[in-house]
């Protein structure tokens, strides 16, 4: 009987789900179960393997979940994440949503699925982030009531092709920072005259250059000093490495709601 992983990809052949099937390929540790694309892809049918620039793996790209696998990662577009999420409950199969930019309302159904399957949602996969993200909670936390007050910035910058701004996770960040420190505006950008900036505001500055895989950059202004917190991704395989340990931890988990923040710090 075999030890490992059976891994199921949805949007096999994204960026991201190549670095992913490349990766499962490499670890002893997982076997490659499914790949899984849209139904209008030239490539179904083809071997993920082969496809992925690797050698073959004996597994053909195809549309739906035609049998179960440990754990699901889902890295493909908002619109997808809502059929992902059905077919895991249909299958109950654990699910990994890595798929960035979802509305509240297909935040929601994901998140509803967490009733009958283990679900880890997570707006970045890359384990550092998620680290970063506790370090500015603890400085938000620490810096709140600062009597001279304390103006935060979020920057952040990725690849031409990214359809979303701000990023999730850089609207994450302004989420924990909102909730230790009490902001209620959310600026995007400024131009004009806008006038002295407000004490109860978050700023975010979207940049999109070539192929950057990630870099985001919060300040946390003060009179007389600033203090910056700063992520920058090399390569994507951050989070195609991040995904991976999430489905390892997931698999076998009982049915909820899991963030990374279980798998950092259980």
């Amino acid at each position: 009987m075999s030890n490992t992983i059976s891994v199921g990809i949805n949007g096999s052949c994204g960026r991201m789900g190549q670095r992913i099937v490349h990766l499962c390929a490499c670890d002893p540790e997982l076997t490659i179960g499914l790949a899984l694309e849209r139904p209008e892809h030239p490539k179904i049918g083809h071997d993920i393997g082969i496809l992925s620039g690797i050698e073959k793996q004996d597994i053909s790209l195809t549309t739906e979940i035609s049998h179960s696998v440990d754990c699901i990662i889902d890295f493909s577009l908002p619109e997808a994440a809502i059929g992902v999420t059905e077919s895991c409950e249909k299958w109950s199969i654990p699910l990994v949503m890595a798929t960035t930019g979802l509305s509240s309302e297909q935040r929601a159904r994901v998140e509803s699925a967490s009733q009958s399957i283990p679900v880890l949602l997570a707006p970045n996969m890359s384990l550092a982030v998620n680290l970063l993200m506790k370090l500015v909670r603890d400085a938000a936390l620490a810096l709140n009531g600062n009597s001279d007050g304390v103006d935060v910035e979020i920057l952040e910058r990725h690849h031409r092709f990214k359809e979303d701004a701000p990023s999730g996770t850089a609207l994450e960040f302004g989420n924990i920072i909102s909730q230790e420190m009490g902001q209620t505006t959310h600026a995007h950008g400024r131009e004009g005259r806008p006038g002295a900036r407000p004490a109860n505001e978050i700023g975010y500055h979207a940049i999109r250059t070539g192929d950057n895989v990630g870099q985001h950059t919060i300040v946390f202004g003060l009179m007389g000093e600033t203090l910056e917190l700063a992520h920058r991704a090399q390569t994507r395989d951050c989070y195609a490495r991040g995904a991976i340990m999430a489905a390892k931890f997931l698999a076998g988990q009982p049915a909820g709601m899991y963030s990374m923040e279980n798998l950092l710090f259980p």
